[in-house]
């Protein structure tokens, strides 16, 4: 058997607060999805991102314990500015910056924002090479 992602799961406080950030973050997500209790959207190549609320969790796993940080996802931009320009929206939007934009040294603009469950949403684009 071939390990294949299917869905990143993340378990949100406030179902209106994750959808709005995910929304503005580019994830399509369907009309009403604010006031459910579980919502999935596709993030392409068959991958579904999956939120559910803490409610829903404790509904089929009652001794489940919340806490901040309870996943993270990466997502590619196509260059440089791109991460910029989207942390700078992310944060002018009222998110937490947990990194601004840098150029790491493992060859990638790299930053990080909080969604408003506490969760790390990391935002990297490949660096260009200098010309040899």
């Amino acid at each position: 058997m071939t390990f294949q992602i299917d869905a990143v799961g993340i378990v949100v406080s406030d179902m209106g607060a994750a959808v709005g950030f995910y929304r503005r973050l580019g994830v399509e997500i369907g009309a009403g999805a604010e006031k459910e209790p579980h919502v999935e959207a596709s993030l392409g190549d068959g991958v579904r991102l999956l939120l559910d609320t803490e409610e829903t969790i404790r509904s089929f796993h009652p001794e489940w314990r919340g806490g901040t940080g309870r996943m993270g996802l990466a997502c590619r931009c196509e260059s440089a500015a791109e991460v910029d320009a989207k942390y700078e929206e992310l944060v002018g939007a009222g998110y937490r910056g947990e990194l601004k934009p840098f150029d790491a040294f493992w060859g990638q603009r790299y930053a990080t924002v909080l969604d408003p469950d506490g969760n790390g949403v990391d935002l990297f684009a490949a660096l260009e090479l200098p010309a040899q």
